[in-house]
């Protein structure tokens, strides 16, 4: 049998779930997508409106993604140059650039389905509530069984590539995962284009239709007479579709790769056989198998019951989603009563599954907790939204204040229950005896969170493709009944998008401190792997040799090999003795124990080395005299070097300078980042409003010239929808598609390329411990503030719905009032909160903890030479 075959036989039989779930979860993808297909696509004239806003996207999508492969291209030509100097593997550009297309991939996908998906929901509504909820939802679902299905396809590929030819030794294993981890980059880096992108351009779209459209001119931003009008609807594809089918693949994506590095890390501290950590490496990806079958068993269950409210449909979606997550919880635990077992029985040695599985639930219990806590800020059903609608009766400054400090307070459910997860899925998994199994936990905690993506996913890609049918209804002018039930169907999707979003948001806190985890293993192979052998072949008996090689690295040589070690000495004379070992190892002596011609050095006692050297003593005379004195350094071979170890030997403390920078540095990298994003959005934004009141100018003229009467043309309620001016038709669309489209384009690769070069730039001037001060910044901050925008813009829009819902009871607060126009102002504030810069944040966390694991060797390497070439 030929090696490469051979070595497949450590993969265990549980590797084929991973596989097979992302199989089923393409075929279903084809099934649900024939299937709406088939239904109703409207009149003609709902046919027109949907083919607009479709070729409106494709054309967006076509633009950004020659821009996007032009960054993504340089970004794998720099690391294939890093690879020619040994800085990076051989496969990494290439799994790089094959996630980047995966990524894009799956939102283009997703974008297809909702423009197609968006006339056949409106068309549905005409005959039931039910009917539209079925399209809208399963038409949500085909996006999330593509990005579970294409990236579990991705990383299955990879595993059994790597399996099949790297050495089967379980040391070879963490360098194995660390290199599919690194292919996550190209997977961030895409979805950080497509949400900052896509974000920007519907939120100038969003905007510019609604201040002009509904506060100016008084008629609604999806009214046919609104310039903005199909912009917007694009906008809602091109950004909380394919934006949002980008940026969750790239969660899904990293949080399994993350899991599955910190189980060969682990497996490596446990002492494991190839076989046995081949076993705990398995359990992310087959996990994520089970989860796609539990999904698509609760896709099917979804559906509304005839004359449902909007709690009776928010309860239709929770009911899949709690259902897809109690399947998961029974089969999760039998999948790691098989995989991993009981030591005592032939199971893995020093793991326990049950320990695994508590970590599982925990991840599945506060993926559903900060659901409900998102849904508690966010739905109109619930005080803290009604309270900001109550506010608008003083107008829009005192909507915004409430806005601003509702979304503060919602901040509190998901950071506690990320710090109580992290806690409870450390120390179930046995963090207490092994901080990496501990750790591990985590990162298959965040798997359990994320298992049910792709029924998570349709909920909330439900709800643009439920807003593009209110368009498409409003637009069309279909009787009043219809574009109610659009509306709760949208309002629902307000609601199940903004819980979305904070479950990746909740998601991105535990898989980037796996990553934090996953960067110290790299940097540990890193450190490592420029440390030469001592005098190869060199054979004494029971002697040992150890050179110095600088920086706190030894290399320690005796008869049974060679192994790269850190030598540190400690206590007041500590800098005397790294300069004692200095001289030695300049002149080229090296330490050598146990041998007769031992020479400079007395004597090696376990891991402590003693080192001879003089020191200046002043006497009580005021002279100086130089005397001998002994000092100490510990030697820890890379075998036993724990993540402790490597702490202290950067001086990864609080204490220490480069750590604070780097902590200050990542929280104003969140900060930046999100000021660049909400200027890009209001640049982009008031170009498009400028363009909506000349179109507006040019139409009135026409009106006139037409011979209308001046109180109908003063009444855009009044005017038709259509006028020819100077040959030309109006409202002009296109021109307000481009305005959109240009904005986006320019706009979001600054801020994209930001996140990819501050970590590298910090790795080469303040070096790693400079690097974990800035991940761990980056983590914090960049988590409450994503969740603080996420939500306080989910609740400004359903305040204004909730002042909309009124007006059949109050007319004097209802559309077009002052307490409206209140409520608009606030959502308009609000929509870069929640679709621009809150949930770009959750990428922006994984992409600087993915890059910086990426360029750990740079890291390592590159920042002592930058030091010593500077005289730091």
């Amino acid at each position: 049998m030929p090696a490469c075959l051979a070595a497949l036989t450590d993969l265990p039989l549980a590797y084929l779930l991973a596989p097979a779930g992302a199989a089923a979860a393409l075929f279903f993808a084809k099934r649900f997508y024939d299937g709406f297909m088939a239904a109703d696509p409207g009149d003609e004239a709902m046919q027109r409106v949907a083919g607009a806003v479709r070729d409106g996207a494709y054309a967006y999508l076509r633009r950004q993604a020659r821009v996007v492969a032009v960054c993504i291209a340089g970004l794998v030509l720099f690391l294939a140059v890093l690879g020619l100097f040994g800085l990076q593997a051989f496969w990494t550009p290439i799994g790089v650039g094959v996630a980047a297309v995966l990524s894009g991939l799956c939102g283009f996908l997703g974008m297809k389905t909702a423009t197609n998906a968006s006339s056949r929901t409106a068309a549905a509504a005409r005959t039931s509530l039910n009917d539209g909820l079925r399209v809208a939802f399963r038409a949500g679902a085909v996006m999330g069984l593509c990005v579970t299905g294409f990236a579990l396809l991705d990383i299955s590929f990879w595993l059994l590539v790597f399996v099949a030819f790297v050495p089967a030794e379980t040391a070879a294993l963490p360098a194995m995962t660390a290199v599919m981890l690194s292919f996550a980059v190209g997977a961030s880096l895409q979805a950080l284009f497509a949400r900052v992108g896509g974000g920007i351009y519907t939120k100038a779209a969003d905007v510019g239709a609604d201040l002009v459209g509904k506060v100016e001119a008084g008629i609604p931003e999806d009214d046919v007479r609104n310039p903005a009008a199909i912009a917007d609807n694009v906008g809602d594809n091109v950004g909380d579709v394919a934006g949002m089918g980008a940026d969750l693949y790239e969660s899904y994506y990293g949080s399994i790769l993350a899991a599955m590095a910190l189980a060969a890390s682990a497996a490596v501290g446990l002492g494991l056989l190839s076989g046995q950590a081949m076993r705990l490496i398995v359990v992310p990806p087959a996990l994520a198998g089970l989860g796609i079958g539990c999904s698509i068993a609760a896709i099917y269950t979804v559906r509304a019951p005839a004359g449902a409210g909007f709690r009776q449909l928010l309860r239709a979606l929770h009911g899949g989603v709690y259902l897809a997550s109690g399947l998961f919880a029974i089969v999760s635990g039998l999948l790691l009563m098989w995989l991993v077992g009981d030591p005592v029985d032939g199971g893995v040695p020093g793991v326990s599954w049950f320990g695994l599985w508590g970590a599982i639930l925990t991840g599945l219990a506060a993926g559903l907790l900060i659901a409900w806590g998102t849904e508690r800020y966010t739905s109109y059903e619930h005080r803290p939204t009604q309270r900001i609608a109550e506010q608008a009766e003083t107008g829009p400054a005192t909507v915004i204040i409430q806005g601003v400090a509702e979304g503060m307070l919602s901040t509190w459910i998901p950071l506690l229950t990320t710090v109580v997860a992290i806690l409870l899925a450390y120390h179930a998994a046995g963090g207490g005896d092994s901080f990496l199994l501990g750790v591990f936990g985590v990162g298959v905690a965040a798997v359990g969170m994320l298992s049910t993506l792709a029924v998570t996913l349709a909920t909330d890609a439900y709800g643009p493709i439920a807003d593009n049918a209110g368009g498409n209804a409003e637009m069309t002018h279909q009787p009043p009944e219809v574009r109610e039930t659009t509306d709760m169907l949208d309002s629902l999707g307000n609601t199940t998008a903004a819980t979305g979003k904070g479950f990746a948001i909740g998601s991105a806190a535990l898989t980037a401190l796996a990553l934090l985890a996953a960067f110290v293993t790299t940097v540990q192979s890193a450190l490592f792997a420029g440390v030469a052998d001592p005098f190869p072949g060199f054979d004494e008996g029971a002697s040992e040799v150890i050179t110095y090689q600088g920086r706190g690295l030894a290399a320690v040589r005796n008869a049974d090999g060679y192994e790269p070690a850190l030598l540190r000495a400690e206590g007041r004379a500590s800098e005397a003795v790294e300069q004692s070992l200095r001289e030695q190892q300049a002149a080229g002596q090296s330490l050598i124990f146990g041998a007769s011609q031992t020479t400079w050095l007395g004597e090696r006692d376990a891991a402590e080395v003693r080192v001879l050297y003089q020191e200046a003593v002043t006497l009580e005379d005021g002279s100086e005299q130089l005397l001998p004195r002994a000092g100490r350094a510990e030697v820890v071979p890379m075998s036993r070097v724990t993540m402790r170890d490597l702490m202290r030997h950067y001086d990864v403390t609080l204490m220490n300078p480069r750590v604070l920078g780097g902590l200050f540095l990542g929280v104003m990298l969140v900060f930046v980042f999100c000021a660049m994003t909400m200027n890009a959005v209001g640049r982009a934004a008031a170009a498009m409003m400028r363009e909506c009141r000349r179109q507006f100018g040019l139409m009135r003229e026409a009106f006139r010239a037409g011979g209308m009467d001046e109180a109908d043309v003063a009444d855009p309620t009044r005017w038709p929808d259509s006028v020819e001016h100077d040959g030309r038709s109006y409202p002009d669309y296109a021109t307000c598609v481009d305005i959109s489209t240009r904005g986006a384009l320019r706009e979001m690769v600054l801020p994209s390329l930001l996140a990819v070069a501050v970590p590298v730039l910090t790795g080469l001037t303040l070096g790693v411990a400079g690097v974990m001060g800035l991940l761990t910044g980056t983590l914090v901050c960049g988590f409450a503030v994503a969740i603080f925008m996420a939500n306080a813009g989910g609740a400004w829009d359903n305040a204004k719905k909730f002042v909309e819902a009124r007006a059949a009871d109050d007319p004097a607060g209802g559309k077009g009032s002052e307490t409206h126009r209140a409520t608009v102002v606030g959502d308009t504030v609000g929509d870069p909160f929640k679709d621009t810069s809150g949930p770009s944040l959750n990428i922006l966390i994984k992409l600087v903890s993915v890059v910086s694991v990426v360029f750990a060797a740079l890291t390592v390497r590159g920042a002592p030479a930058l030091a010593t070439w500077l005289g730091w």
